[in-house]
């Protein structure tokens, strides 16, 4: 007889090891994927986790779109971690991060042609504005009307989506583009632009708020009694209304840091990577960032490495696309292995398993 046992309190050996062995078994599963597929599981592995690093046919594109890929999954996956910890669950990031552009990309336009160095600070501050406002709606609803902030923050996905093809079809869309949806490329609009600030490196402003955001929560949940509020309010809920943590404040306070740094995330990377709004803009970031918190641990360094790791996935994903011929669903669903992989072994952090007959009380 095989069964679960509670653990008195969580493993430290699993809590370290699980995303090492979840990163393992999601190389096995996908190997075996692979195979299935008609594909050599050793080069698909090897292509996608170890040319886009050190192989110099490729290196050479691959290494500064490592930085370019991992930003808005930092930046957005920290955001995330906070209300995660607290047991808020943020899901509608990618809407969070769709509206970001839409409302930064909008100030820039409206500012077309000026030149000025205001131009793209007030962008940052429209993106991360927009951001927030799109998260306070479910954040709004659970605190006044106890609805599940998880389906409302879904649902806005696809809410934000159809404004992001109603703005590239219409109010946003280039007046000399001919007819075409889109709007104009902002990366040739210099004073709206978010180019490399160091050429050749795949370094931009969305990087640097990455690791400052790093920073800030590092600081914030470790030295900072708020930090100490967030985590305790995910771990005992009781405990924090007797220490005095409002939850609706709470509730209010980590949708609103999650869906201002998506909503950042949104406008680097239109003003940058992306260049323009565009009707298939929304490019998955938000959700994959919710795989970039958990493999992370929530925890901002961890989520740093975690981030690195997912934007080599698609990177080497997509090379073994180009070189291998693999169907871009076999690369989400390698993924997608991987959050599956974390939250199993992550069982065995609370959780032993013991063999043989319960003994009898």
């Amino acid at each position: 007889m095989v069964r679960l046992e509670k653990r008195p309190s969580p493993s430290r050996f699993w809590t370290m090891a699980t995303p090492v062995v979840a990163v393992a078994l999601t190389m096995i599963a996908g190997g075996i994927m692979f195979a299935l597929l008609g594909k050599n599981p050793v080069e698909a592995i090897r292509t996608i986790f170890w040319d886009p690093l050190f192989n110099e046919q490729f290196a050479s594109y691959s290494r500064p779109q490592l930085l370019v890929k991992a930003g808005p999954l930092i930046l957005i996956a920290v955001g995330l971690s906070l209300g995660f910890r607290a047991g808020i669950w943020n899901i509608g990031a990618e809407g969070q991060y769709i509206i970001g552009a839409i409302c930064g990309a909008a100030v820039g336009l409206a500012f077309y042609p000026v030149e000025a160095w205001y131009v793209f600070p007030l962008m940052v501050i429209a993106g991360g504005l927009g951001g927030w406002a799109w998260a306070m709606i479910p954040a709004i609803l659970r605190t006044r009307f106890a609805t599940n902030e998880i389906l409302v923050s879904l649902l806005l996905v696809y809410v934000a989506q159809a404004i992001l093809a109603s703005m590239a079809l219409g109010a946003l869309r280039n007046p000399e583009g001919g007819g075409f949806p889109g709007s104009r490329n902002l990366s040739q609009y210099p004073a709206a632009a978010n180019p490399e600030l160091i050429a050749g490196t795949g370094m931009h402003w969305g990087v640097v708020a990455a690791f400052i955001a790093v920073i800030a929560a590092y600081v914030l949940l470790h030295r900072h009694m708020l930090g100490f509020s967030i985590r305790l309010a995910g771990q005992a809920p009781r405990a924090a209304r007797f220490a005095g943590v409002n939850p609706d404040r709470l509730v209010l306070l980590c949708m609103g840091l999650s869906g201002g740094l998506a909503g950042l995330a949104g406008l680097f990377e239109v003003a940058g990577p992306a260049g323009q709004i565009s009707i298939d803009f929304g490019s998955g970031y938000g959700f994959t960032a919710i795989i970039v918190a958990f493999l992370g641990r929530l925890n901002p360094v961890g989520i740093l490495l975690a981030g690195l790791l997912m934007a080599l996935t698609y990177i080497g994903g997509e090379l073994a696309q180009f070189m291998l011929g693999l169907p871009s669903a076999a690369i989400q669903a390698f993924q997608g292995m991987l959050l599956f992989f974390l939250l199993a072994v992550d069982l065995f952090s609370n959780y032993r398993l013991r063999f043989g007959k319960r003994e009898a009380v």
